[in-house]
């Protein structure tokens, strides 16, 4: 699939530092966000100026056109027309989205950062199919969080909900306040179908870095290890990523270790 041509001054991936995605690395999971709003087209980057009071298809790109007239001049709809999704894990890296929409669909995704209020990036409890254990949303009354919204068109979206077997996408919750530039985003976000990850005090893992945290994971619950047959990080991303009983049978142990806090707020009805 052809990638979409948008004109104007922009990075490679690689430049930027971004070029490392999860899928094919599991130890650089989350991975990297970028550092500003912007706008993903193939494997280049493109940084949107700060413009406080401007809807995001009205904020400018390096060569000085609009967002929205920078995605239609690619073939693409404008910002309004697209369908805003919340990435709480590695849904925010460039390089994990253009992993995903490569040869799928067009790689012409924005990407502009949020305020966010009741929710956090926590740890979803299991172990994906490349070897890490992925985000999950978790909601906590009055935290704060810095987080990436994606703006996907009919066809990105289909491909995305494609690579979320292990959630499920819904609107956020009333209690979730999403807001660019102080104005409020009516969002959807991807929920984890399996609960997420308690500490032994019952407190959800914050997400971090994949080496730090499967060292607190193992450190937590040393029968982890002893089922792995390994206490280290690396070692244990390697041997989940090509054995998936492994993967299934630490899913569980978390559940009977009760390990899982599952999250009403995050479920709709009839899931």
């Amino acid at each position: 699939m052809a990638e979409p041509a948008v004109p104007g001054p922009s990075r490679h991936l690689g430049a930027l530092g971004l070029a490392r995605d999860p899928i094919g690395d599991p130890l650089v999971y989350p991975g990297r966000p970028p550092p500003e709003s912007g706008l993903l087209t193939g494997d280049r980057f493109l940084a949107l100026r700060e413009e406080p009071g401007a809807p995001p298809g009205g904020r400018r790109l390096p060569g000085g056109e609009t967002l929205d007239d920078a995605l239609i001049a690619a073939g693409g709809p404008r910002v309004a027309d697209r369908h805003p999704v919340l990435a709480v894990g590695s849904n925010g890296s460039p390089a994990q989205v253009h992993r995903k929409l490569t040869g799928r669909a067009p790689i012409l995704v924005p990407m502009t950062y949020a305020d966010v209020t009741g929710l956090v990036p926590g740890v979803s409890a299991h172990v994906s199919r490349p070897g890490y254990v992925p985000a999950a949303p978790v909601l906590e009354p009055g935290a704060t969080a810095r987080l990436i919204v994606l703006w996907l068109d009919d066809d990105q979206l289909a491909v995305v909900d494609a690579t979320e077997p292990n959630y499920r996408r819904l609107r956020a919750p009333d209690a979730v306040l999403v807001s660019l530039d102080g104005v409020p985003v009516g969002c959807g976000l991807y929920a984890g179908r399996h609960g997420c990850l308690t500490d032994r005090r019952g407190r959800p893992f914050p997400l971090t870095t994949q080496a730090t945290l499967l060292a607190a994971l193992l450190a937590d619950l040393p029968a982890l290890g002893r089922l792995a047959g390994t206490d280290d990080s690396a070692e244990l991303a390697a041997r989940v990523r090509r054995d998936p009983a492994l993967r299934e049978d630490i899913r569980l142990l978390w559940r009977r270790e009760n390990r899982v806090l599952e999250q009403a707020g995050l479920t709709p009805d009839g899931a």
